[in-house]
């Protein structure tokens, strides 16, 4: 059965933000199912909570880096393979951000499963592909290489 025929289904939306400085951009390594992979700063939106400040928080809550977002850089659909015990893939849609790191507390808490915040050239993080949460860390991290920026002003919150 299909949406249209009464099924309810919904993306999971979330962000990402792709921060770079001195041309090295900043990665999380998180455990997701035992597994240690490489993911920009990047999480779920919360109700009543508009797309950018979600970027800000997820960055901050994951890296302990307050940054400033100087461009959207895209917006990425993925459906997510199925799992192991036959549930369905989740379905994706991410909104990814360019950044510059503003400042760092060192002594903040990351969230729950990351590991650590790493600085990678894009090189390194190319060559780690096996390790990427998804395909969309290095769709989103190729095209901020290649020049793809659009004003932050494309993103409204319509109260």
């Amino acid at each position: 059965m299909s949406y249209r025929e009464g099924r309810f289904w919904q993306p999971d939306v979330t962000v990402a933000t792709i921060v770079v400085d001195g041309g090295r951009l900043l990665m999380v390594e998180e455990t997701v199912r035992g597994r240690l992979v490489l993911n920009q700063p990047a999480g779920h939106l919360e109700p009543d909570e508009s797309l950018t400040e979600a970027a800000l928080r997820e960055t901050r809550e994951e890296t302990g880096w307050d940054v400033r977002l100087t461009a959207f850089v895209g917006a990425y659909q993925w459906k997510a393979p199925d799992d192991p015990d036959g549930r369905e893939g989740r379905h994706y849609l991410r909104f990814a951000f360019a950044a510059e790191p503003v400042s760092h507390d060192p002594a903040r808490p990351l969230d729950v499963g990351i590991e650590r915040a790493v600085w990678m050239t894009p090189s390194e993080l190319q060559a780690a592909h096996a390790r990427h949460r998804s395909p969309l860390v290095w769709r989103a991290a190729s095209d901020y290489l290649a020049g793809r920026r659009h004003p932050l002003e494309l993103m409204l919150q319509v109260a």
